[in-house]
């Protein structure tokens, strides 16, 4: 499409752009190391060159262990690197841009006023390039992969057969930094390739920005609009109200970030290994071999993306809870953008239902991380809760559906989006003001307790 508007420049290269400035160099996302390509694939050549760029990774892992510097659960250097070079070359934010988020937004705002009770959360709206979303949300994929990335690493060193730990033990702390770099590689290359594709800082459904911070990413949004027979203008109206529409939930529900994360350290502490081919692997390998012959430990990195995480019924009762979560989010999200442009914006309902499908059907970016961590970042369930968030409408008003992000323990189930009549009927019938405070909640308890006591008493009771 060539009618982006506020000042978006479409997918091709705008000539005022500053070449200069693009990315690195115009490495090949595609090739993030830049290894030779033929046409059916690697270059048999490039072989070489991948084990000696390994080589030289550990190489430095091994200084950093020498040197007595741990490299922690990930190793974030590795991934921000990796991410870098699989982004490539991209296009500098031009000032147009960034105005045209912020005239984007305000407007956004104004329409998402009449459709919840739950304020405005933003204080700054802002167009991204790819580095700056990677740059921005790094410290947040530290505080989803750290819990995980140190329960396997903590799973791998309790759970390991005596043998191969004792074949393990005088190399262990370089195994730990080459845990480390391993999944700080796979991290990369996931952040990498999201950062080509989200549209917006909450497009994956976490609150990846800084706290107030409304985020538009041009290139990718240029991108995605040429796919679509929309209007331009509806698509970045639209997808400026489902930004602002996350921060309204993220900024003012303030427990829903903590159980994001909670959510995912429950999920961590579960994790156990099969360690059945450990000792096979093991035996047969001198340790002098890996110091002397880096080949051989390139084979054991190899070898260890077998062990992979096995679930337990606890850690699936999380990924229920986490995936219920992020379902509820999404849903609140759509229903809430729906009803503000829907008597404005024509193509709001195939752009609703643009943005499920693209949900819907993942990518390589999101398989990554699924194969990583275990852990799915689209939620299954968006058009259920949607449609429970409607309902509950419906049956109600703005009010007692916001109500509902008041408390944790008011949020319906995995069940409700399913049957949600149950759940609609308890916001509607039920009192739910016990959870507006506990303090007071607990005040009234001792009240009745104690007026229950004194009706029981006989009349003809002194005390009475």
């Amino acid at each position: 499409m060539n009618d982006l508007p506020f000042g978006f420049s479409s997918s091709d290269k705008d000539d005022d752009r500053d070449d200069a400035n693009k990315g690195n160099g115009g490495a090949d996302p595609n090739n993030p190391f830049g290894f030779a390509m033929g046409g059916e694939g690697f270059d048999p050549a490039a072989l070489g060159q991948m084990f000696s760029q390994l080589g030289n990774m550990i190489s430095g892992m091994g200084a950093s262990f020498a040197s007595g510097k741990g490299g922690g659960p990930v190793n974030y250097d590795v991934a921000a690197n990796l991410a870098r070079q699989q982004i490539g070359s991209f296009t500098p934010v031009l000032d147009k841009e960034n105005q045209a988020v912020a005239d984007a937004v305000r407007l956004a705002e104004v329409w998402l006023d009449d459709t919840t009770t739950l304020p405005s959360g933003v204080t700054r709206a802002v167009a991204w390039t790819p580095v700056q979303w990677l740059e921005e949300s790094m410290p947040t994929w530290k505080g989803l992969c750290d819990p995980i990335a140190t329960g396997l690493s903590q799973t791998m060193e309790s759970g390991m057969p005596a043998e191969a730990a004792q074949f393990a033990g005088p190399m262990m702390g370089m195994l730990t930094q080459m845990s480390g770099m391993m999944f700080g590689t796979q991290l990369g290359q996931g952040l990498g390739q999201l950062a080509k594709e989200v549209l917006t800082s909450t497009d994956i459904g976490l609150p990846l920005a800084p706290e107030g911070t409304a985020a538009l990413l041009p290139e990718a949004i240029a991108t995605f609009a040429d796919g679509l027979e929309q209007p331009a203008q509806e698509i970045i109206v639209f997808l400026a109200a489902r930004e602002a529409a996350h921060l309204r939930l993220f900024t003012h529900v303030g427990w829903l970030r903590q159980r994001l994360l909670s959510t995912i350290e429950q999920y961590a502490r579960g994790i156990t290994i099969d360690f059945s081919g450990i000792s096979d692997l093991a035996s047969g390998v001198d340790p002098t071999e890996l110091l002397s012959d880096p080949s051989k430990l390139e084979e054991l990195v190899g070898a260890s993306t077998a062990f992979t995480p096995q679930t337990t019924p606890e850690q699936q009762a999380a990924l229920t809870r986490l995936e219920t979560l992020l379902a509820l989010i999404e849903g609140w999200v759509e229903h809430v953008v729906s009803q503000a442009l829907s008597d404005r914006i024509p193509s709001v309902g195939a752009l609703t239902e643009t943005m499920r499908r693209r949900r819907a059907s993942g990518g390589p970016a999101e398989q990554t991380f699924a194969t990583l961590i275990g852990l799915e970042l689209r939620p299954r369930k968006v058009r259920e809760a949607s449609a429970l968030w409607s309902r509950l409408l419906d049956a109600s008003d703005v009010a007692t559906r916001d109500k509902v992000w008041e408390h944790p323990d008011l949020l319906p189930d995995a069940d409700d989006l399913d049957s949600p009549a149950g759940f609609i009927d308890r916001m509607i019938g039920g009192d739910t003001s016990d959870f507006d405070d506990p303090m007071a909640a607990l005040e009234k308890t001792i009240a009745d307790e104690a007026r229950a006591r004194e009706e029981g008493k006989p009349d003809d009771d002194p005390a009475s």
